[in-house]
């Protein structure tokens, strides 16, 4: 099984931060790659279950189920339905934890998926830096750090 791990520091508090996140269909507003979403069937954004569909600023079409949201733990889980990458079985969780020196929150970002070994260090690459890190760097603008 392939991993991914992406962390980092946010100069905002967890819960302001937290208040961006937690809409399962609010990609477009902090990952820069995504253009476009919207929850299948008029669902919740914060519903367990509910599948979100988007489109990537490339055209790249996913469709993306989510398995676990905590307001407590400030954690999101989610698992990919449909994808142009050649992933499998593709779970990741996104979690803020509160620093409270200064009053910064620490992010990680963590993925676990099966592929084709000749693909694995572009997908990781790829999903690491185009996808977390740069979502990571977006929220630092936004919010500071």
């Amino acid at each position: 099984m392939t991993k991914v791990y992406v962390s980092s520091v946010i100069g905002a508090p967890a819960d302001r931060i937290w208040d961006s996140v937690r809409d399962f269909n609010a990609l477009p507003d902090w990952v820069p790659a995504v253009a476009e979403s919207r929850i299948e069937g008029g669902q919740p954004a914060d519903q367990i279950g509910c599948v979100r569909a988007f489109r990537l600023q490339d055209g790249g079409f996913l469709r993306e189920k989510l398995l676990a949201l905590s307001d407590y733990d400030f954690t999101v889980t989610y698992a990919i339905l449909e994808s142009p990458m050649g992933v499998e079985n593709y779970v990741a969780t996104l979690r803020l934890a509160p620093i409270t020196d200064g009053n910064k929150t620490f992010a990680e970002w963590t993925a676990e998926f099966d592929c084709d070994p000749a693909a694995e260090n572009d997908l990781v690459s790829t999903i690491g830096t185009n996808v977390f890190q740069a979502a990571f760097d977006n929220l630092k603008r936004r919010f500071g750090g």
